[in-house]
């Protein structure tokens, strides 16, 4: 019991550090970004009904989603957050 509540708290130790290190990124680049704001792809379709991420990812490629409105963050494999609003 007491070796499964010492990874436990590992594992939280170590995300606290990735979310702190996140933060450190976006607040380096000279803005500061409200991360409840800001959802993943896949989060985005999920949350607004989406069939797949194409339909997003083909929105940023037409310009559907402005480009204020996306967040690359290249120390994380590229991955790209956009605001969690309805487009039109």
């Amino acid at each position: 019991m007491e070796i499964q509540l010492n990874k436990t708290e590992q594992l939280l130790t170590d995300n606290r550090a990735l979310i702190n290190e996140a933060r450190s990124f976006l607040e380096a680049n000279g803005k500061r970004y409200d991360l409840s704001e800001w959802v993943t792809l896949k989060e985005y379709a999920k949350r607004h009904n989406l069939e797949t991420i194409s339909v997003v990812s083909n929105w940023i490629n037409r310009g559907r989603i402005p480009a204020e409105d996306i967040i690359e963050v290249e120390e994380l494999n590229g991955l790209k957050l956009i605001r969690d609003k309805v487009y039109q």
